[in-house]
């Protein structure tokens, strides 16, 4: 277990490289407290974009002062009218052995989930798409939406993944933000060897053996792999550094025949990228990407959220008997709790702002936010669009195991009295009155706290 001067140590380790990226690096004393770790990683990461804008400042939407290429970091950039022909050369995100990777940047995670599957209808025609529960619901909703050629399926991990066989071309979505019983009857489907795997690696670290596993079993298959990814969340040490995304085509000469449609997949997506304006933006790339020291301090921060993932499913498991929705999912980056009464979004968003707001005034790190891979626990409404049920998803931080420990039996006593509260005001058949402020925020880790007065004004 990790204590609190061990998790100091290591977090200054991390500040120390980004800041190391400034041209005029500023004076750094060790963090003596979570809350001095979240506050000076912002101000570094702030003042990194500030030294880029100043220092860079004839870098334009279209490149016409800077001669050769634009460096950040460890990357180079190329490009011309609106950054529609990018070309980024530098490390790749990804920990991975592949002959070979071609990577294309977007601004955002759906920009190339959405330039990819709009490729793909226009390469491939109409086919089948077969989704996993819980599946992101965005990429659901984009395809719902406006990829009419593609026929939406989703899987059901109940029985054994075997899927007959179709007449139709079909592609396999993987995503990383489903659970663990979803993704293992993904993993089973890919038996069927659809024409094209696109696997959503979001919620997985960049190092993750399931990642590896995934492209091994498709190699064995000769199945075509295109990996989409949001890099906002994991790949930046918890600072959100910008709003990036990438499709990366793994192993395309080896795995896609020479005959086939698919060869013009990469070439495609480009295409969609510049038509929809969704080239990646050169000043959301971490210059701190790639360095052994990054991947080291990574690897230390997404093992520490999984072993505090792992105790907050056993404790709320016990601690919220019938007031879970989901705590195993795959990636272990975030657990959902439920409400005795049916909640919508509203209701679902203002449980999560009020619960944070009243433990963050408890002096415990948690914040509403609607991201996960923080040094802070990150509470927000959340849809599941296979059940259409809503619920409030609690992200977990990278924190020491004891600080950790409190907070989730804080959480637990606030949701409980919350739940509280809820049935007294059902009871009085008051259903116009709001979900009313949960615990004090004075509540002390270790007591239960009271069910709020009701509001007399």
């Amino acid at each position: 277990m990790e204590i609190l001067e061990a998790y100091l140590d290591r977090k200054h380790r991390e500040l120390r490289l980004i800041n190391d990226c400034l041209r005029h690096p500023l004076p750094l004393a060790c963090p003596r407290s979570v809350g001095d770790v979240v506050r000076r990683k912002f101000q570094l990461t702030a003042a990194l974009k500030a030294e880029h804008a100043h220092d860079d400042w004839t870098v334009t939407e279209t490149a016409w002062a800077h001669p050769g290429q634009l460096r950040i970091g460890p990357f180079e950039f190329r490009y011309d009218y609106q950054r529609a022909d990018l070309d980024v050369r530098g490390p790749s995100f990804y920990e991975l052995q592949c002959s070979a990777i071609d990577t294309i940047y977007t601004a955002s995670g759906m920009a190339a989930i959405s330039a990819l599957l709009l490729a793909s209808m226009r390469v491939i025609g109409k086919a089948d798409i077969l989704i996993l529960p819980g599946a992101y619901g965005e990429t659901q909703e984009f395809i719902e939406g406006y990829a009419d050629r593609l026929r939406m399926t989703t899987l059901n991990h109940a029985r054994d993944a075997a899927v007959s066989p179709r007449s139709s071309p079909s592609i396999l979505l993987l995503d990383s933000s489903a659970s663990a019983p979803a993704f293992g009857a993904g993993l089973r489907s890919m038996d069927t060897a659809p024409d094209l795997l696109i696997f959503d690696t979001t919620c997985f670290s960049s190092g993750s053996g399931r990642i590896g596993r995934v492209l091994r079993r498709a190699r064995e298959l000769s199945i075509p792999v295109v990996m989409v990814r949001s890099h906002t969340k994991l790949d930046s040490l918890g600072a959100e550094y910008g709003r990036l995304g990438s499709a990366a085509f793994v192993d395309w000469a080896r795995n896609v025949p020479g005959g086939s449609r698919l060869k013009e997949l990469p070439a495609e997506t480009r295409n969609a990228v510049r038509l929809l304006g969704g080239a990646a933006l050169p000043a959301h790339f971490p210059p701190y990407i790639g360095t052994p020291l990054y991947r080291e301090l990574t690897s230390k921060r997404i093992a520490a959220i999984l072993r505090n993932s792992r105790r907050a499913s056993r404790y709320f498991a016990a601690a919220l008997p019938g007031l879970t929705a989901e705590l195993h999912y795959i990636h272990g980056l975030y657990v959902t709790v439920s409400s005795q009464q049916p909640l919508d979004e509203a209701a679902a968003r203002r449980a999560a702002a009020e619960m944070s707001g009243d433990l963050a005034g408890a002096g415990l790190p948690i914040q509403h936010a609607g991201s996960f891979g923080f040094d802070f626990a990150a509470t927000e409404w959340f849809h599941n669009p296979t059940t259409r049920r809503y619920s409030v998803r609690i992200a977990v931080p990278d924190l020491p195991m004891a600080i950790w420990g409190d907070l989730i039996t804080a959480i637990a006593q606030w949701w409980s009295a919350h739940q509280r509260q809820v049935a007294v005001s059902r009871a009085k058949s008051r259903p116009s009155f709001p979900i009313g402020r949960g615990p004090a925020a004075s509540v002390r880790v270790g007591e239960c706290p009271s069910p709020p007065r009701r509001r007399t004004s």
